[in-house]
């Protein structure tokens, strides 16, 4: 890869915990392989976190991530109680990462759906998950009624639909999908429709638009998913929604997020740190690596990114080295060895 920039991109690097530290340092010998250029700060967060200062998500992670902009993090566990809020959603608010990048295309072929090829991006600071919540006690019952806000606004709607007509731009896709569900809830998903049918139109004759609401897009994703090119939508439908179209593929261990924002990015897998399985060499590190890939692409080192993901794509289907959770027998170790070998070969 000498066609591409030698120089050290600062980026943070949060292991994290239960198997993270064993897919992260998997997918740093692959990247190290391909020679992607980055100068990781490792910090760390979740449990980890806890640990050395008392907070999942210490001030010096929080300040790595401000120098560097960037970041490929591994799970991170936020504990149940205690007062901890989720460390993602204080990451997402810390930065204002406002767009949720979440591909999904088929890894192993022969499966029940086969030659997925989706793009779901979700609004990230909005929604429901804005969390406005509180308690009406009655009688000796503190917590009898339980009342929850949700907020979208006109621009962060347009903001997160610009976003994704964008990114189909950027990569020849045809169509985008707004998901919604403007029929019942007419003002909180509503203006998500309204701002994105007008965004559309700035896009007419170069990608189609359409939308669909989100219980009947569900049903559509599992009887013919391949209708679907670019979803965008809120916040809490995209988390949904992005689970649906991981399981299309093979389930989380094959899903890589992206949280985009305009300071920041932070690159990650989606599953759970998985503590059953921590330090036994059965994870597997694909989503993660397919998350490095995602990195790579927003540095501008696309030749890395596509070698990396030919490389995966080998890996699994030509040389047959899977991790167990894929129907192999393979260690993490093994399947971070056979990429590497495999980047190394054209490196």
């Amino acid at each position: 890869m000498s066609n591409q920039t030698t120089n050290k991109i600062p980026a943070t690097l949060i292991p994290g915990d239960g198997i993270g530290p064993e897919i992260v340092e998997a997918v740093v010998q692959v990247l190290d392989a391909l020679g992607a250029p980055f100068a990781w700060d490792r910090q760390t967060g979740g449990l980890a976190g806890i640990a050395a200062g008392g907070d999942p998500l210490p001030a010096a992670t929080l300040d790595s991530i401000r120098r560097t902009g960037l970041a490929l993090k591994g799970p991170l566990t936020t504990p149940v109680g205690g007062g901890f809020r989720s460390v993602n959603v204080r990451l997402r608010e810390e930065f204002h990462l406002f767009a949720n990048l979440r591909p999904a295309h088929t890894l192993v072929p022969g499966g029940r759906f086969d030659n997925i090829d989706l793009i779901l991006i979700r609004e990230n600071l909005e929604g429901l998950y804005v969390a406005f919540e509180h308690y009406i006690p009655i009688g000796d019952d503190p917590h009898a009624v339980a009342i929850s806000s949700g907020v979208n606004t006109r621009d962060g709607s347009r903001r997160i639909v610009r976003y994704a007509f964008e990114h189909a731009a950027k990569l020849g896709r045809k169509k985008v999908t707004l998901v919604h569900k403007a029929n019942v809830l007419k003002a909180l998903t509503g203006v998500f429709l309204e701002a994105g049918r007008e965004i559309a139109k700035d896009y007419a004759g170069r990608i189609e638009c359409d939308d669909r609401i989100v219980d009947a897009c569900a049903m559509q994703l599992v009887l013919n998913p391949w209708q679907f090119d670019v979803i965008v939508t809120t916040n809490l439908f995209g988390d949904i929604l992005s689970d649906l179209i991981a399981g299309l593929v093979g389930g989380l261990g094959a899903a890589p997020g992206a949280n985009i924002g305009e300071k920041a990015a932070i690159f990650e897998a989606v599953h759970g740190s998985a503590p059953d399985i921590a330090g036994k060499g059965l994870a597997n590190p694909t989503a993660l690596l397919l998350a490095a890939g995602l990195m790579l692409d927003h540095v501008g080192l696309t030749g890395h990114a596509t070698l990396l993901r030919s490389a995966i794509d080998r890996v699994l289907n030509q040389d047959n080295i899977r991790t167990g959770d894929l129907g192999g027998s393979a260690s993490t170790g093994d399947f971070a060895k056979a990429l590497v070998q495999r980047v190394s070969s054209v490196c």
